[in-house]
């Protein structure tokens, strides 16, 4: 097993979790890092990082870090951290083909003594079931004979400049006693908040899917209060403020709720509950409100245009914010997608109009081909859906701007004044 002195790290994929964790490494061992997609590769050695996690400055400052395509020019590492997404599908089950094609990449490189770990989120067991079959296949080794395995869940928050990999406490694991203590070391170099060691693999995947989990049901009881105080005739946020005032009400707000983790993480975690025969009530009743948000977005949103007498089919409609999250460039499973589509069912023309997300990312994902600049006058309907600085930059004046004089506004996000707006969670 390797020694920290003669670490060389390899990371497999570079999205938001793998760049900055392998700009760390880079900056004390050698490091690779690996992606599929060539067009990544090519920027980032060009010392571009279009999500936006690493500046150049960054970038340069890892020194012994190098990028490639070619999985062979890991085949000096000791090393592995696998970071590629685990999304769901369609149905919200699982999606594990990205983890378990990784595992078929590392495997063909894995030598005798080397220590694979994971970062990606999956639900308990996983990592024993799933990947180290799979290793073990591809490269003819024998797990904790020939290779070890960790799991250290990643706690990347895309757009987050404060908390970032060194300050940010790490829990880590390993697959023998002799392996975590090698893992738990080696991540103590580059985590100076420091670890927090757990007796399994099963534990530290655990751990990971419960944090997001957590959130996910808080986030959903709010935004049941939300559609519950709107028949009341009750502002919401005023309510939440005023709760907020007790030493121990927590602070979650209303709204869409997107992203790699708190959108999927449940899911992984239901699944795996299960098959195993226990039926997650409260956790899949927290999913199926915030997948509803959207829906109840745009119906909010209609029955204002209907009650100004403003016909829906063929009106436009402006949509502010793409990204599942502000001030970020990261559109994986945003939730905005949601509203776009119910109105697209009732025949409306709606605009995407995001300052942070690159237009080719977004009709590469979503279809959605983003328009490039805001003009007055033109909309009948507007979704401030994401709370972006510049859109608080611009103001409900600057907003309301964009519509005609009956122009309807809804603030998702509660960014401007209640009096400034027609409606808000």
């Amino acid at each position: 097993m390797f020694d920290l002195q003669s670490a060389r790290i390899g990371i497999i994929g570079l999205g938001y979790v793998g760049l900055p964790l392998a700009a760390e490494f880079g900056k004390k061992y050698p490091t690779y890092g690996f992606d599929i997609n060539a067009r990544r590769i090519s920027e980032l050695r060009e010392g571009h990082d279009y999500t936006l996690e690493l500046d150049r400055a960054e970038l340069s400052a890892a020194r012994q870090l190098h990028f490639t395509g070619n999985i062979e020019a890991l085949s000096e590492c000791n090393v592995y951290i696998v970071t590629v997404p685990t999304p769901v599908d369609r149905g919200n089950r699982p999606d594990l083909g990205p983890l378990q094609a990784a595992s078929h990449s590392v495997g063909r490189v894995l030598c005798a003594g080397d220590v694979v770990i994971y970062e990606s989120t999956v639900y308990p067991g996983a990592t024993e079931e799933i990947c180290v079959p799979i290793l073990e296949s591809t490269s003819g080794l024998r797990f904790n004979d020939g290779f070890f395995v960790g799991y250290s869940p990643e706690r990347v928050n895309p757009g987050d400049k404060e908390h970032r990999i060194p300050n940010t406490l790490k829990v880590t694991s390993g697959s023998t006693p002799e392996a975590a203590r090698h893992i738990d070391a080696l991540y103590r170099q580059i985590v100076t908040a420091g670890t927090h060691p757990v007796s399994s693999l099963r534990v530290a995947e655990a751990a990971k899917v419960i944090e997001n989990t957590q959130r996910d049901v808080n986030i959903a009881l709010v935004n049941e209060l939300a559609m519950l105080f709107h028949r009341l005739g009750i502002d919401t946020l005023e309510v939440l403020q005023a709760a907020g005032t007790k030493w121990n009400f927590l602070p979650f707000r209303p709204g869409l709720v997107g992203g790699h983790c708190i959108g999927v993480d449940p899911y992984y975690l239901t699944h795996k509950a299960q098959e195993i025969g226990y039926h997650p009530d409260m956790i899949l009743a927290g999913r199926r409100i915030n997948d509803n948000m959207g829906a109840h977005i745009a119906e909010r949103t209609l029955k204002l245009m209907t009650q100004r007498r403003i016909h829906v089919v063929g009106s436009r409609v402006l949509v502010l914010g793409l990204a599942f999250k502000e001030n970020c460039p990261d559109l994986r499973n945003t939730r905005v997608v949601d509203v776009i589509r119910e109105f697209t069912a009732y025949h409306a023309n709606v605009d995407v109009y995001d300052p942070w997300v690159e237009s080719a990312h977004a009709e590469e994902e979503y279809g959605i081909r983003l328009i490039d600049t805001l003009e007055t006058g033109t909309y009948d309907a507007i979704i401030l859906a994401v709370g972006h600085r510049q859109f608080r930059e611009l103001g409900s004046n600057g907003i309301r701007a964009l519509g005609k004089p009956e122009c309807v506004l809804f603030d998702v996000k509660s960014l401007l004044p209640a009096d400034a707006v027609d409606g808000r969670l």
